[in-house]
């Protein structure tokens, strides 16, 4: 995804400018006051900066009643200001929900570039299962996303972002890869977490709303597809079928090796030609994302089990995710000087690993918040030390803030994601409320996440839209309420 960098000034406004102010993300719409939802802390007053209620996408009122609860428990006005503007942010401007043949449909795009990511849409809806029970209407919306993604899976398992077959003028900016592209897609990196983030969405689903409607024949075609990719990707026959090269400035916008990439050893791993941030990896084997293949293969072999009574596919899977997981165990752990053993970010089975993280998730940081491993882990915690720490070549401190970023963007630049993910897997609460008041601090006044921003001057930052790290923040959150830190919010000055 390309990045524009943007200035922006700070969007509180004192109460002697509380007469119209335009609001929402895009910044195309000007409201009356009458319209806008003001929070105040007796100094500031914090106008609200969704878009007007008959320009949002989706309402949900599950969602709506869940902002008012938490607005009242917060006394931070800030906070309460930025919640209400980011947990909403996937349904206010970003999902498209239809029926198609007669079934829930929905499409979610990213926020400013109009594609959906299997990725992102599976953790932009996702805080929203928990409410799912408490609204019928977000109930569809959920299920229509899931049979999109299965959908998308069936046209091509390699792809990593789609279209919307509805749009009379799709963005066809990479048809010219050099790869197999279809009319239907957006790109085409082929990246293991977008074949995960589908299962751990209908999981997730079906264990909190009990609906297994979901798991149909195209659930089969799309798990099956899900099989053969990874085996494919596996290598123990030969390359497979998947290349990739782009005409480039951008390093990691391409595959080396005529679009190969890098060789790997066939050890049971499972290759990834790019990570979570679109960029190309350097040794194939990417291990947060062998992580999150192994606890997604369970889940999918539970759901195979208990729904489709098809113990054959459901063995395929524990097996595979059986062999992965041994091959972690083998490959991916490295005996650092300073931190003891740690995982690696990416290894290619001849023994060369790479020792860095990268802020997209999954990455080594955020394991726990996925489910791939205890937080208490030995080797997790060393390797969190390790991620969080200078000897990371991508972890920038600077005089606004502190965290993990990447190649995709750049020197210097940070990702809130990375904060979040140090808060979600926490149990320190001095260090997330550092985390929370940092998010609070670096976003350039807009009350949304970015995708970057520099570590020495927070107004400079990436993607005024990114509904990915907006919800996230609302799911952090209520989280942290949940787990009964309400305290720790309010103690924020």
């Amino acid at each position: 995804m390309k990045s524009t960098k943007f200035l922006r000034n700070a969007f509180f406004v004192t109460c002697s400018l509380c007469f119209s102010v335009g609001l929402p993300v895009n910044g195309k719409t000007n409201l009356p006051i009458d319209d806008i939802a003001l929070v105040s802390d007796n100094t500031k007053v914090y106008i609200s900066r969704r878009p007007d209620i008959k320009n949002r996408l989706f309402t949900s009122k599950a969602v709506e009643n869940k902002i008012k609860e938490i607005k009242k428990l917060l006394t931070n006005a800030r906070l309460a200001w930025m919640f209400e503007n980011c947990f909403p942010n996937t349904l206010d401007t970003t999902v498209r929900y239809r029926l198609t043949d007669g079934k829930d449909d929905c499409l979610v795009y990213t926020g400013d570039i109009h594609a959906m990511w299997l990725r992102d849409s599976g953790a932009q809806v996702w805080p929203y299962v928990q409410l799912a029970n408490e609204d019928a209407d977000l109930k569809k919306l959920l299920r229509g996303t899931i049979r999109r993604q299965f959908k998308c899976i069936i046209i091509d398992p390699y792809a990593n972002a789609f279209l919307d077959p509805n749009d009379p003028n799709p963005d066809h900016q990479w048809m010219s890869d050099k790869t197999d592209m279809k009319p239907e897609l957006h790109e085409r990196k082929w990246e293991i977490d977008s074949l995960c983030y589908p299962l751990r969405l209908a999981y997730h689903y079906w264990q909190v709303t009990g609906d297994d409607s979901i798991f149909d024949e195209e659930w089969l075609q799309a798990i099956t597809l899900i099989l053969q990719t990874f085996k494919e990707q596996q290598k123990k026959d030969g390359h497979g079928p998947y290349i990739f090269q782009r005409v480039s400035d951008r390093q990691t916008d391409t595959m080396s090796n005529d679009g190969m990439g890098n060789p790997v050893k066939p050890v049971g791993l499972i290759a990834s030609a790019f990570r979570p941030s679109d960029d190309a990896t350097i040794f194939q084997f990417l291990v947060p994302s062998n992580f999150f293949a192994v606890t997604s293969l369970r889940k999918a072999a539970e759901i195979l089990t208990a729904v489709n009574k098809n113990t054959a596919l459901a063995q395929e899977c524990k097996s595979l995710a059986d062999e992965v997981e041994n091959a972690l165990h083998k490959y991916a752990t490295y005996n650092h000087p300073k931190y003891g053993t740690i995982y690696a970010y990416e290894v290619d089975g001849f023994g060369n690993q790479y020792l860095t993280d990268d802020a997209n998730v999954p990455s080594l940081l955020a394991m726990p918040y996925l489910g791939d491993v205890d937080v208490n882990d030995k080797i997790y915690q060393n390797t969190r030390n390790f991620v969080w720490s200078e000897d990371n070549p991508y972890f920038f401190k600077g005089k606004y803030g502190e965290g993990i970023g990447g190649p995709h963007i750049g020197y210097d630049m940070i990702w809130p994601m990375s904060i979040m993910m140090k808060a979600f897997t926490s149990q320190d609460d001095k260090e997330i409320k550092t985390c929370i008041e940092m998010l609070m601090k670096t976003d350039a006044g807009t009350g949304f996440m970015h995708e970057s921003f520099h570590k020495d001057n927070p107004d400079n930052f990436t993607r005024e839209w990114f509904a990915w790290q907006n919800t996230l923040f609302g799911e952090l959150i209520l989280k942290l309420i949940d787990d009964g830190k309400l305290n720790l919010l309010n103690s924020i000055e």
